[in-house]
């Protein structure tokens, strides 16, 4: 990643001569997108040979040195809103609530508002831990905006110290449930893996050689549909980015629902009734529930154990399995 605030160079070589700037610096800043290349170019903060240059379509020359300039963003301070939320357990120190899919943890570029940050600012009247920032008040750890079930928000730092330290000891219990099309094999076991950015896709997460973070999956099948799909808990020791869905997609099993791992993966069996398939096949979201939280509070030193009924539309989805 590409630190703000600091200017950063780059020379152009022979095999790279002719090409659009945009296209050359993004390439040479994998980091940065496209339209932020362009953005910087318009604002000024990219320079050639030392002139400040603005044409995005303009060609780079071999021998040219470009530098450019990231600033620090601004980040637009999170407002309370009056979000429902469904709070599993609260006290002094922590709140545990049950996140509905669909929910953003915290604001990101595209998702100012309506998140859990800005409902729990609201709920816990500002009283969230500092530690993660403006944006991030009290997040210990996240999940997907479509993945649903639990999380623990620390209200001073106290707490988020205390529980950030179980979470880089793995001492925290977490349970997820995932459905996946197919049946992984064998139908019990560990998933180990270094898990970074795709090398081929920005968006995506992969399992790499290098560079990567250490993700466990212990995973279980729970239910076979015909197998043509299964209901599967994972465990994790580690919280990486797309954890589950990277690791269940590399057995060849994508989550029902899944957008960015499952490759098009469909129900395509005939003999499967017609109005099976497509309800399957046009799952709204990716059917991963977090299922159960377990750690120790930090102040009491009493383990705690939560769990979440599963959603409507993920019991929804196990009822239509069955009828295969």
């Amino acid at each position: 990643m590409i630190d703000t605030e600091d200017c950063n160079t780059v020379i152009v070589n022979k095999s790279y001569n002719g090409w659009r700037i945009d296209k050359f610096l993004v390439v040479s800043f994998p980091d940065i997108s496209r339209s932020q290349i362009q953005r910087l170019l318009k604002d000024g903060n990219i320079s050639r040979n030392g002139d400040v240059i603005t044409d995005s379509s303009a060609k780079v020359k071999e021998g040219d040195e470009y530098s450019l300039v990231v600033p620090e963003p601004v980040d637009a301070i999170p407002q309370p809103e009056d979000i429902p939320l469904d709070v599993v357990f609260e006290d002094e120190d922590l709140i545990v609530v049950n996140k509905p899919f669909g929910m953003t943890v915290h604001p990101a570029p595209g998702a100012p508002n309506g998140t859990l940050v800005n409902a729990l600012l609201f709920h816990c009247q500002g009283k969230l831990s500092g530690i993660g920032g403006v944006k991030r008040p009290g997040i210990v750890h996240r999940i997907d905006k479509d993945t649903s079930g639990l999380l623990v928000v620390a209200k001073n730092d106290m707490t988020h110290k205390a529980l950030c330290a179980q979470f880089a000891e793995h001492s925290i219990e977490r349970t997820y449930y995932a459905m996946v099309f197919g049946v992984v094999s064998p139908l019990e076991g560990k998933i180990e893996s270094l898990i970074g950015r795709s090398p081929y896709d920005r968006k995506k997460m992969a399992i790499v050689r290098k560079n990567g973070k250490n993700a466990i999956t212990n995973y279980k099948t729970l239910k076979i549909f015909k197998n043509v799909a299964s209901l599967v808990q994972c465990n994790l020791e580690t919280g990486r980015t797309h954890q589950i869905r990277v690791h269940l997609s590399s057995k060849g099993c994508p989550l029902i629902g899944e957008q960015l791992y499952g490759k098009n993966k469909r129900l395509e069996f005939k003999s499967i009734d017609e109005d099976i398939r497509e309800y399957v096949n046009s799952f709204s979201r990716q059917a991963l529930h977090a299922k159960s939280l377990g750690f120790v509070h930090p102040r009491s030193g009493q383990f705690l154990q939560f769990d979440s009924d599963l959603p409507e539309d993920f019991l929804q989805l196990l009822a239509t399995l069955e009828k295969i």
